[in-house]
C-alpha cells in the first residue's frame, strides 16, 4: 500500500516553493522601488541644477567664462532626463532628450512638443525660472528612459518568471504522468505476459477434462469452465491497457447486466444489486466492453467493502442534459466519504484497507478518462448514508 502522506507532503512542498516565490518576487520589487525613488531624486536635483544654471545664464552679472562653464558644465550635463523650456504661455522654447523627428513640418513639430507637455505635466509639477522684471519661463521634464525602464523592470521580470514557472510545472507534471503511464502500463503488459501460460495450461485441462466421460456430469467442470473464460477476460483487460481500445456503439445497459451478472455470485448475499434506466433497452454508448465491465466491477466492489459486505448498491443510466452524453450513477449505503478525502479516493495508493494496494478506483478513472474520453468523479457522499459515483460516457 502506497501511504497517503506522500501526496500530502508534496502539497506542502509546493505551498513551500509558492511562498519563497512570492517572498522572492515582493523582495525584487521593494529593492527596485528604493533604487527608482534614488534615482528619481537625483533626477530632480538634476533638474533643480539646471533650473538654477538657466537662472544664473540670465543674470547681467555673468562673464563669459562663466556662461560657458555653465553651458558645458550644468546645462549640457542633462543628457538623460527629456526637458521644455517654454515660455509664460507654454510655447516651446527649447528642448532636449526628446525623441523628436528632425525632418518634419513645424506645425508637426508643435504639435508633438505640446503634446509631450502635456505628459510632462501629468508627471512633475513644472518648475518656474524667474528673471529680472517678472520675466519667467517654465521647465517641464519627465522620467529619463532609464527610470521608466527600472520601475517597470520587476514586474517584467516576475512575469518572465512566473511564465517559466508555469512551463517548467506543466513539463514536470507531464514528464511524472508520462512515468506513471509507462509504470501501468508496463505493469499491464507484464501481468497479461504472466497470466498467459497457466492459462494455456487451465484451457488445456478443461478441454481434457469436459472431454471425459468421467466427468460428465460433474458440475466442477463447467465451473472451472467459467473461471477460465474469466481469466480470458482479465488477460485480455491487462492487454488493452497501453494499447488504443477499440470504442463500439454498445446496448449500455446489457453491458451493465453483464457486468453484475459475474459479480453477484462473487459478493456476499446480502449485498442487493438494482438496474434503473432512464433510457430505451436499445441505448448505446461507446465503450470497450472488457475494460468498461472492469470500471464496473472496481467501483462495485469499493462499494461492497464500505458497507461490510452489507447493503444495496443501485446503478442508474441518466440523462446528462447533451444529446452526445449519458451517465451511469452507482449508488451505495455505505460509510460514505468525507468531503475532504473525495478527491484522494482516486489517488494511486489511497485505500482505508489494512490490506489493498488502493488502486481499484485509480485505475477506473484512467480507464474512462483516458481510454473512454469520459469522465468519472464522486457526484454525491453524505458519511453515515452512502456514496454516488458518477461515469459519463459518449453516445
Amino acid at each position: 500500500m502506497i501511504p497517503t502522506s506522500i501526496y500530502s507532503k508534496k502539497s506542502r512542498l509546493k505551498l513551500l516553493i509558492m511562498t519563497v516565490a512570492l517572498v522572492i518576487g515582493a523582495a525584487t520589487v521593494i529593492y527596485t522601488n528604493l533604487l527608482v525613488a534614488k534615482l528619481s531624486e537625483r533626477e530632480q536635483q538634476l533638474i533643480d541644477l539646471y533650473a538654477k544654471g538657466l537662472r544664473y545664464m540670465g543674470s547681467p552679472e555673468i562673464d563669459s567664462e562663466n556662461l560657458v562653464f555653465v553651458q558645458e558644465e550644468i546645462i549640457d550635463a542633462n543628457r538623460s532626463v527629456p526637458v521644455i523650456l517654454t515660455d509664460e504661455k507654454e510655447n516651446t522654447l527649447a528642448y532636449k532628450n526628446l525623441d523628436i523627428p528632425e525632418k518634419i513640418s513645424e506645425s508637426r513639430k508643435k504639435a508633438l512638443l505640446k503634446r509631450e507637455v502635456a505628459k510632462m505635466k501629468a508627471q512633475h509639477k513644472p518648475i518656474v525660472v524667474s528673471y529680472q522684471e517678472d520675466f519667467k519661463n517654465y521647465i517641464f521634464y519627465k522620467d529619463s528612459e532609464l527610470l521608466t525602464q527600472l520601475r517597470y523592470y520587476p514586474y517584467v521580470q516576475l512575469t518572465v518568471i512566473a511564465c517559466l514557472s508555469v512551463i517548467a510545472y506543466y513539463a514536470f507534471s507531464y514528464s511524472r504522468k508520462a512515468e506513471q503511464n509507462r509504470v501501468w502500463v508496463g505493469l499491464a503488459k507484464e501481468t497479461a505476459h504472466q497470466l498467459g501460460t497457466p492459462l494455456s495450461s487451465l484451457m488445456a485441462w478443461y478441454e481434457y477434462l469436459k472431454a471425459s466421460p468421467r466427468f460428465a456430469d460433474e458440475p466442477i467442470v463447467d465451473e472451472l469452465g467459467k473461471d477460465v473464460r474469466r481469466l480470458e477476460i482479465i488477460t485480455e483487460r491487462f492487454s488493452n491497457i497501453g494499447s488504443v481500445p477499440v470504442l463500439k456503439d454498445e446496448p449500455i445497459l446489457r453491458v451493465v447486466e453483464n457486468a453484475l451478472g459475474y459479480l453477484r455470485n462473487r459478493v456476499s448475499q446480502k449485498v442487493a444489486f438494482h438496474i434503473e434506466t432512464e433510457f430505451p433497452e436499445e441505448t448505446t454508448a461507446k465503450v470497450n466492453i472488457p475494460l468498461f465491465e472492469w470500471v464496473i466491477e472496481n467501483i462495485c466492489k469499493n462499494a461492497v467493502d464500505a458497507m461490510d459486505g452489507k447493503g444495496s448498491i443501485t446503478l442508474r443510466i441518466v440523462k446528462t442534459g447533451a444529446k452526445d452524453a449519458l451517465a451511469l450513477d452507482i449508488q451505495d449505503t455505505g460509510k460514505g466519504i468525507p468531503k475532504t478525502k473525495q478527491q484522494e479516493v482516486f489517488v494511486p495508493g489511497y485505500t482505508t484497507k489494512k490490506r489493498g494496494w488502493g488502486l481499484g478506483l485509480a485505475l477506473a478513472k484512467r480507464i474512462i478518462e483516458n481510454y473512454h474520453q469520459g469522465r468519472l468523479f464522486v457526484k454525491t457522499s453524505e458519511v453515515g448514508k452512502g456514496t454516488t459515483i458518477r461515469l459519463i460516457l459518449s453516445r
